[in-house]
């Protein structure tokens, strides 16, 4: 929050919530660090007296290189003093200065700073919309708009990893039946009982020879009357 103001309450509140919102906006593509209230985390600039804007965008790589800064104001905010010892000192970072604005404070604070000759690398403007922030882009400077058509450039350049199609699954039940063994063709099914019904037959055939034969070689067959009185 800026030294030489200080924002009733209400006002404080909305104010910090916007620049929640706006962490969570960049943090896709930076390391955000916030000042919300009267903290004062992180610093920017050299010197003795270093300045606290409401947000720190740095790089995501080891080396956290200063990528830009967020000044985040609001109706009461949009004065020709605020913007005189703000955010001249912020457009003179040498890194893209971001400002957001209430809807109702987009001329007002376009005027500033063309008057003092601001340098803003996106102005943005705020308003709620229900329970909703909205947050729509009013101006973005020539080189912040060759940064961003470079990033989507190389977006796009990226290659897509594609994924191996995934192989079909395979049903339970076609797995047990691939396990189960192949059944024999019904024609020797019906063919086993034919074969021993005729060995069945043979062998009764045999046990009646068998029979006959031994009648034979006991008694043989009985001599008739006539032959037996020839014997005597």
């Amino acid at each position: 929050m800026s030294p030489i103001l200080v924002r009733p309450v209400r006002e404080q509140l909305e104010h910090d919530r916007v620049i929640r919102l706006l962490q969570a906006k960049y943090k896709r593509k930076f390391e955000v660090a916030i000042n919300p209230g009267h903290e004062q985390t992180m610093p920017v600039g050299a010197g003795p007296s270093p300045w606290f804007p409401d947000l720190v965008l740095q790089s995501q790589q080891r080396g956290r290189k200063l990528q830009g800064v967020v000044e985040v104001e609001t109706a009461e905010s949009v004065n020709h003093l605020e913007a005189m010892s703000q955010w001249a000192a912020f457009s003179k970072l040498r890194t893209p200065f971001h400002l957001y604005v209430p809807s109702g404070s987009v001329d007002t604070a376009r005027r500033l700073c063309n008057d003092l000759q601001i340098q803003v690398a996106e102005f943005w403007a705020y308003n709620w919309l229900g329970d909703q922030m909205r947050f729509t882009l009013v101006q973005r400077s020539a080189a912040a708009e060759a940064r961003a058509r470079a990033a989507t450039a190389a977006n796009a350049a990226r290659p897509v990893s594609v994924k191996p199609a995934a192989k079909p699954a395979v049903k339970p039940a076609l797995k047990a039946a691939a396990r189960a063994p192949a059944a024999k063709p019904a024609a020797r099914k019906t063919a086993a009982p034919r074969k021993q019904a005729a060995r069945s037959a043979s062998a009764s055939r045999a046990k009646a020879g068998a029979a006959r034969t031994a009648t034979r070689a006991k008694g043989g067959k009985k001599p008739s009357p006539a032959r037996a009185q020839k014997r005597k």
